[in-house]
């Protein structure tokens, strides 16, 4: 095993982190996301009552996502890195 020098040697020589998405985009991802999400809980809400679920399923699980990602981008926005 290595000791704590070789490994506290390795660790500073490692590059610092860069995300993927810039954060400056983030505030704008979120709102996107966000009001992609109300925009679909609002169509769920006005569609008609099927025996099969299916669209109200499909419509309910992609808003339930969108919302999830673009509450995660908001906590990014304001410093709440989750």
């Amino acid at each position: 095993m290595d000791s704590y020098e070789t490994i506290q040697e390795l660790h500073n020589s490692l590059p610092a982190f860069s995300p993927y998405i810039p954060v400056a985009l983030l505030p704008y991802i979120a709102l996107v996301l966000l009001s992609s999400t109300f925009t679909l809980a609002f169509y769920f809400s006005t569609l008609p009552k099927d025996a099969l679920p299916v669209r109200e399923t499909a419509v309910a699980t992609t808003a339930s996502i969108l919302g999830g990602f673009g509450v995660v981008a908001l906590f990014c926005s304001a410093g709440v890195y989750v």
